[in-house]
């Protein structure tokens, strides 16, 4: 009989029944006999590969601080002290998990209308500007996972003072994604901002909100005494 607790493991991939947990934690034990499953920072690149179905996908996974599993301890803690998890879009919030935490969850696409409207910047990127002038990003879990402008924008934000807890950024495309996301890791690493990106083209809301979700995954196994945190 399946657990609560069991459910809660796989509430990202959507498992809810006895055939889809099996489904998920068979495909889990491959990903894992295709990624190392040593340390904190390997569940990420293992989630990254559950992500896109492709395991070179680990490789391109890259991470800010002293070392690899640093930003994912920050991302846990933040996720135990409930701070708020703010993602760039609507599609990156749906699949935020609802299960394991009680951080709020909100988007920032929908705020800074007008200043979008009276400079030209996309939306996305007001948006991430407006919500920083209400101080929503410091200590929080900064997802973007579609809009290389929001990037290019929270990493404007940390180079003037903004502290998030951890950034999580994997936005896709031909235009500017894969230099947001090598601009917000060098303000990061200068800022001594927690991060944790990829490099390329690839990328998008699934697997934004994937490795956030694992980030509360392993909140979920620290609270429950599974793991311990540096």
């Amino acid at each position: 009989m399946t657990t609560d607790g069991e459910f809660e493991s796989y509430a990202d991939l959507g498992a809810t029944t006895e055939n889809a947990m099996e489904i998920a934690e068979t495909s889990m034990d491959r990903v894992r006999e295709l990624v190392p499953d040593e340390t904190l920072a390997d569940r990420i690149r293992q989630k990254s590969v559950h992500a896109t179905g492709d395991p070179e996908f680990q490789h391109l996974v890259r991470f800010t601080g002293d070392s690899d599993s640093e930003p994912v301890v920050a991302g846990a803690r933040a996720v135990l002290d409930e701070r708020p998890i703010v993602t760039d879009i609507t599609m990156v919030e749906a699949g935020i998990t609802g299960r394991g935490h009680d951080c709020p969850v909100r988007k920032a696409i929908g705020n800074g209308a007008d200043l979008a409207e009276r400079t030209g910047m996309t939306r996305t990127a007001a948006s991430v500007l407006e919500l920083d002038r209400q101080g929503v990003y410091d200590g929080a879990v900064a997802v973007v996972g579609n809009a290389p402008t929001a990037a290019l924008a929270l990493a404007d934000c940390i180079e003037d003072g903004t502290r998030p807890a951890v950034v999580v950024a994997t936005p896709v495309g031909f235009v500017k994604a894969a230099e947001s996301r090598e601009r917000l890791r060098e303000v990061a690493a200068a800022h001594d901002v927690p991060a944790i990106t990829s490099v390329g083209r690839r990328g998008g809301s699934g697997l934004a909100a994937g490795l956030t979700n694992e980030l509360v995954h392993v909140a979920s196994d620290a609270r429950g005494g599974e793991i311990d945190l540096p």
